[in-house]
């Protein structure tokens, strides 16, 4: 048996499969080792349950993909999480942009952009994961993501550059005042997550020309900065994964068109093709 979770800071999908097919389908709390230790990790693994616990002496193998496990620091903190749970099980430890990449290869070379809480960007061509621009977080990147969209929709509030029906509701649906968002932004943690969370807000009034314009331009921002970097990207298929594909499909679309990108397919989760090709990996012989 083989065990995968793919986690953003908001949930984190696992899957128990075998050679054949998925045993088990679990979500638990986002992990993010930016915001939490060790043990609060293996608390959140814990509550996998019996259904998957249960199983951890037979299971071989257990791949995680995560948000924030791009440097060796914090994806050995999430190793030690998991071994606290699977500690006679091999970890393969990996930030989520590398679970992107693997859910959308077909089997030629092509890029893969991540579009959700966070953003990112990758090429694969079946062997290496190689980044040109590597992700910053919400506060030096995240363009083309839901925080983004958060960040620029609050600092335009703050600084009274909205139309003012979109402020006015703003501010009744949330009691915004500034002294609630800094300490939101500033001092709490998550505040990644809290950003993201205005992105519900923007979608139910996307056809408003200034909130689509606004997230048009972050969009733009993003494949921009990450994905004309790559090298020969105009010759590559540009896949997209995440909730700002999925949610804003129309605007993404746009700026594909506007830079002559090949357009690749779209998924919101990457878990359920993850799983088919993790599975074809790890039992190939």
């Amino acid at each position: 048996m083989i065990l995968i979770g793919t986690s953003g800071s908001t949930k984190c999908d696992w899957q128990l499969v075998d050679s054949k097919k998925s045993l088990v389908r679990k979500s638990t709390k986002g992990i993010n080792p930016f915001f939490m230790d060790d043990v609060a990790i293996s608390d959140i693994v814990k509550s996998l349950g019996s259904e998957i616990i249960d199983h951890k002496s037979e299971i071989e193998v257990v791949y995680y993909f995560g948000a924030g496990c791009s440097s060796k620091h914090f994806a050995s903190m999430v190793e030690r999480g998991l071994s606290m749970v699977f500690n006679k099980s091999h970890l393969y430890v990996k930030e989520d942009i590398v679970a992107a990449a693997f859910a959308t290869f077909n089997g030629e070379p092509s890029i893969t952009a991540l579009m959700g809480t966070g953003s990112n960007s990758c090429h694969f061509d079946g062997d290496i994961v190689r980044q040109e621009v590597s992700g910053m977080d919400f506060i030096l990147g995240d363009e083309g993501s839901r925080s983004h969209f958060g960040k620029l929709l609050l600092s335009k509030f703050l600084k009274k550059q909205l139309p003012e029906e979109i402020s006015r509701d703003l501010e009744y649906e949330f009691q915004l005042n500034k002294e609630e968002i800094l300490l939101s932004v500033y001092i709490k943690p998550y505040a990644n997550v809290y950003l993201s969370s205005f992105s519900q807000f923007i979608k139910e009034r996307i056809d408003h020309p200034y909130l689509k314009e606004m997230v048009k331009q972050s969009i733009t921002d993003f494949i921009e900065t990450y994905i004309c970097s790559i090298k020969n990207y105009e010759n590559l298929p540009v896949h997209f994964v995440g909730s700002v594909p999925y949610f804003f499909e129309d605007i993404v679309n746009e700026v594909v068109e506007e830079h002559n990108l090949i357009k690749g397919i779209f998924i919101e989760e990457p878990i359920d093709l993850l799983v088919g090709y993790l599975i074809k990996k790890h039992y190939k012989n």
